[in-house]
């Protein structure tokens, strides 16, 4: 169907009259380029970005992110974060913040909405496992980003712009800047030599955005996570309620003033306001996405912190060996399929023999490379039962959850 020639003529101008509220620096839709352009644009009511955030947002990786761990993974606490509410948290923040600074909100979600969809099943533990498997058959470190991108550009094949792909590349919300400025060149030998050098190379941290949309997104997933992780640290009792007043300490001096009184509950509102504010305060007009100086360190200390007291708590990792064992069976299962050709597998059934992989896909990737991208593609749920089908058991073995909070 076609929309009324009227319609389209008044929808075409009110566009136009919102890219003239734009900033010099952000993406215009006109800039935007696919590989392949096999389907034509309708820039009028789906501008090409937009575009973009709808086939992220229709696909079968992003269905995935639902039961996918952000950080607690054997936790049953139905308040805590998981992936799916952490990428609309990040959409939510970099939208906030590239509408003050006007830039592409619709780039902005499309980036946002895919950049964790190659997170693997237990979070960073799970991501670590994976990619000592990796590289000892011999295809490199695994790294989330780079598997992001190939589940939307390869596996799945939805033609995004080079823009959101890039963005989606480059988010690396792990690493802690204190500003960014796009960097790099619009044409895909260029996206595709990033692939290359972010898969691996220690410092792909230093890799930055093609856009100030990508550069946005990637401080967005920063601030997302940093208060949001100790919310859910205190909701499960990793850190004990009582130790707020410890971690008010870390904040320069106008954060604790601001922090002054406030309990735990408040406070990822109030690295979200403080966060936020800074960075518009400090990019507005200006050629880079910037935190002040005292934000920036604000922002290091929290993540050591986080690092301490959370992501390397004993009690979250207590049970490492165990899962590392289970990635190493599924592994060693799912090759020795492939190499076999044992057309019974679940790697066949559930992921080669689907009709929505690409023959792109088919037709290029090694059986390792296979291997790795099934079991990057699993929930947590699907990958325990995976395990307990191959290990002929009824229930999840050795692996104790804790009934909504850590004792």
């Amino acid at each position: 169907m076609k929309l009324n020639p009227e319609i389209t003529k008044k929808l075409s101008a009110k566009i136009k009259y919102k890219e003239q509220d734009y900033s010099d620096h952000a993406t215009r839709d006109s800039d935007y380029l696919r590989r392949k352009n096999e389907k034509p644009e309708e820039p009028t009511i789906r501008p090409p970005f937009f575009r973009d955030a709808d086939r992220i947002l229709h696909s079968r990786a992003y269905t995935r992110y639902i039961d996918k761990t952000q950080v607690f993974f054997l936790v049953e606490n139905d308040h805590i974060t998981h992936r799916v509410l952490h990428v609309q948290l990040v959409s939510k923040i970099a939208r906030t913040i590239g509408r003050a600074l006007g830039l592409n909100e619709d780039l902005i979600e499309a980036i946002s909405l895919g950049h964790d969809i190659g997170h693997v099943p237990y979070g960073h533990l799970g991501e670590s496992c994976l990619s000592k498997l990796c590289e000892k058959n011999g295809i490199g470190p695994f790294k989330h980003n780079v598997q992001s991108v190939q589940f939307l550009d390869t596996i799945e094949d939805y033609d995004l712009t080079i823009q959101a792909l890039d963005g989606i590349l480059c988010h690396n919300g792990e690493v802690n800047n204190k500003s960014l400025k796009p960097q790099g060149t619009k044409d895909w030998n260029s996206f595709d030599s990033k692939i290359k050098k972010i898969q691996y190379n220690d410092k792909a941290g230093k890799i930055f955005p093609l856009t100030y949309e990508g550069c946005v997104v990637r401080f967005a997933d920063n601030i997302a996570y940093l208060g949001r992780d100790l919310q859910d640290a205190f909701e499960v009792n990793l850190i004990d309620k009582k130790l707020f007043d410890e971690i008010k300490n870390l904040f320069p001096k106008n954060c604790k003033d601001i922090l002054k009184g406030k309990n735990w509950n408040s406070i990822n509102w109030l690295i979200l306001d403080i966060f936020i504010k800074d960075l518009i305060n400090n990019s507005y007009e200006q050629d880079a996405i910037s935190f002040s100086d005292e934000i920036s360190n604000c922002a290091t200390e929290l993540k050591k912190y986080n690092y301490q007291h959370i992501y390397h708590n004993p009690l979250l990792l207590k049970q490492n060996d165990e899962i590392e064992n289970k990635f190493n069976i599924l592994f060693k299962t799912f090759l020795t399929d492939l190499d076999t050709e044992n057309k019974k597998s679940k790697i066949y059934e559930d992921m080669l023999n689907l009709s929505w992989i690409s023959e792109k896909y088919r037709t290029n990737p090694k059986p390792t490379e296979i291997v790795r991208d099934y079991i990057a593609g699993m929930t947590d749920r699907y990958f325990e039962t995976i395990y307990m089908q191959i290990n002929n058991s009824g229930q999840i073995d050795n692996l104790d959850k804790y009934k909504g909070k850590f004792p």
